[in-house]
């Protein structure tokens, strides 16, 4: 039944009008309901230079013990229930406003520092590969002067495992450095998993511009369309990222050590980097919009030609038959026992002399 509705979609909706909808009907005046997850996963990294504990915790309450920790500690909730966000955040000080961001459904991209704490939102991009499709996932961050709280929506997937990895060594230099550091390498991390997206999306890009050229057809139009709205996903997730690590480079939050700048502005390079990208890929599906179209215009004229020519040769035979066809008494070489087969040679060779002059002219 499931795959019957599918097919059923996709013949009654080519252009995936449903995918429109999603991308462009965002009302921030509108609060949208949230599906709250049965359980969600809370981990929790203390460390410092010497050593790391890392626990998996069963209750949000258990946390409340690394607020006064001596290392740096990292809280990563994996699913947002409104009872556990608020819970968290009022035990650690984090702002209602906050609170209320880190709940909330199709926000833009943004930084800002309230009462001590320093609040990052921007969304983790992943490529669906089953239906070519752009995904993102709503992820949270907030710094304290020793802790960092990050917020998932999706328990499943992440970008943060080789993180998780590096903890664990203690020659790295995120054991080394303070929670700004922590911060940052979120925050990287999530800006260079976009160039994996850009990657896949650039293989579908070039293997729809070999079909374009090769043959173009509705289905082509189709896909056209829907590389170009994954391309809006795209922008409209990095293009305010840009502004957001500017607006982290512009701060001059105390949580922020000095040494630690550098990095963000390596970040800033690598978004500011992955942002021209995008617009040079939505530039290269306006042009192929207009190659598709050209195609189809050549096609067509060919067409047209072939029809034009065939008719260019037909029409001797229509003149000739329809001389002798003449409601007349007398007509020369009508009843001559070679006039037939005189007819039919001419018929065949006008369009023969026809043909070799087009040919030389280059016509075809």
């Amino acid at each position: 039944m499931g795959k019957s509705k599918s097919y059923l979609d996709l013949v009654l909706n080519p252009f995936n009008l449903f995918r429109t909808r999603r991308i462009l009907n965002i009302n921030p005046t509108v609060v949208p309901q949230r599906i709250e997850p049965d359980e969600i996963n809370l981990y929790v990294y203390d460390y410092d230079a010497d050593a790391v504990h890392e626990e998996r915790l069963k209750n949000v309450k258990d946390c409340f013990t690394y607020k006064h920790s001596n290392r740096v500690t990292w809280i990563n909730v994996d699913g947002l229930r409104r009872a556990d966000v608020e819970t968290i955040c009022n035990h650690y000080g984090i702002h209602a406003l906050v609170q209320e961001d880190i709940l909330s459904i199709g926000q833009r991209p943004k930084v800002d520092e309230i009462e001590g704490v320093m609040f990052c939102l921007l969304n983790m991009l992943y490529f669906n590969e089953k239906d070519s499709s752009v995904e993102a996932e709503q992820i949270s961050i907030i710094l304290g002067e020793s802790f960092v709280i990050s917020f998932q929506e999706d328990a499943s997937r992440d970008v943060f495992n080789p993180l998780r990895d590096k903890i664990q060594f203690r020659q790295n230099k995120l054991r080394q450095r303070g929670p700004d550091y922590l911060f940052y390498t979120l925050i990287d991390m999530i800006v260079d998993s976009y160039f994996g997206v850009m990657e896949k999306l650039s293989d579908k890009i070039e293997t729809l511009e070999e079909d374009i050229v090769r043959n173009p057809n509705k289905r082509t139009l189709a896909r056209i369309n829907q590389l170009r709205k994954e391309m809006i996903v795209l922008k409209r997730n990095i293009a305010p990222v840009r502004d957001m690590v500017s607006g982290i480079l512009r701060s001059e939050s105390s949580l922020l050590e000095e040494r630690t700048e550098k990095y963000f502005k390596d970040v800033y390079d690598h978004i500011f980097q992955a942002n021209d990208l995008a617009e040079n890929y939505r530039d290269i599906m306006m042009s192929m919009h207009d190659l598709y179209l050209s195609n189809v215009n050549l096609k067509m004229n060919e067409v047209m030609k072939v029809m034009a020519i065939v008719t260019c040769l037909l029409a001797p035979a229509t003149v000739i038959g329809g001389m002798f066809g003449m409601n007349f008494d007398i007509i020369p070489y009508a009843h001559h026992q070679w006039g037939f087969y005189l007819a039919c040679g001419l018929m065949v060779l006008i369009p023969m002399v026809m043909l070799y002059i087009f040919r030389k002219r280059g016509w075809f």
